[in-house]
């Protein structure tokens, strides 16, 4: 095989969606779309016109390319349950070795876009880094050029330095945005309107991109400004869930800039 033509997408949640979506865009023919949960699969096989199946068993042998994008702790079961000695199997995981493939097939890849997903949002690949790695240099060559297709942001990178951008990420993504979660909760209790800090949060995002993020930190931590932090330690008082939270953090931030 020396080109990729045939997809099976294994999972039906936001990455299979948004992948999906662009894959075909890009050409790809999606075969079936796998999925344990009934309601999911044929959602996902409407939106790519295209069959469905929630019975492992049924997942057709003979595509080129089966991508699983389940959630990790649901990839060990699966494979389990699959058997596939001459196709091209991928993960999408960025925390996942791409060893945890080895039996299911000899050709393995991880395929790992870096970019949170909703079912519901449509995806610019185009803009989306995509970070790859196979167990030798020809499926290497075949999941870079489906990733080509999508994006000139492609990656070849091993599992660990992937497992250190997962981290990264983590604290790029999901911990902003539990912060932001944290600060419409403070607006709402204290009645004020959360859409204030959005022109702020937009900013805070652009000078990240355009400078490094310790040489744009501001706030009163990052001037170890006592009589600041302590007025809101005070003001916590209306919210203790989060005080704790506050502390360590500003903590964080002082000790970066102050080198205590």
């Amino acid at each position: 095989m020396d080109n990729i033509s045939k997809i099976i997408l294994i999972g039906a949640g936001n990455v299979a969606t948004q992948l999906g979506m662009a894959l075909q865009k890009a050409g790809y023919q999606i075969e079936q779309v796998y999925s344990r949960t009934i309601d999911s699969a044929k959602d996902l096989a409407n939106k790519l016109h295209t069959n469905f199946t929630t019975d492992s068993v049924q997942i057709q042998p003979n595509a080129d390319l089966y991508i699983i994008t389940v959630s990790d702790d649901a990839v060990p079961g699966l494979l389990s349950e699959l058997n596939f000695p001459n196709g091209l199997i991928v993960h999408t995981s960025g925390s996942l070795d791409l060893d945890i493939l080895a039996p299911v097939s000899e050709n393995i890849g991880v395929f790992y876009p870096l970019q949170t997903f909703s079912k519901n949002r449509e995806s610019d690949f185009s803009t989306i880094p995509i970070c790859i790695e196979a167990g030798n240099p020809r499926n290497l060559n075949l999941i870079k050029k489906v990733a080509l297709k999508l994006t000139e942001r492609v990656y070849e990178i091993s599992s660990h330095q992937r497992k250190v951008l997962h981290l990264a990420a983590v604290f790029a993504c999901n911990f902003p945005n539990f912060m932001y979660t944290v600060a419409e909760d403070i607006s709402l209790q204290g009645k004020v309107d959360f859409n204030l800090l959005k022109p702020l949060i937009l900013e805070t995002a652009t000078k990240v991109l355009e400078h490094s993020p310790a040489d744009v930190q501001t706030g009163p931590a990052k001037r170890n400004d006592q009589v600041i932090m302590n007025k809101h330690l005070d003001l916590l008082s209306e919210f203790p869930q989060y005080r704790s939270l506050y502390e360590s953090i500003s903590r964080e931030i002082n000790k970066k800039h102050f080198k205590l």
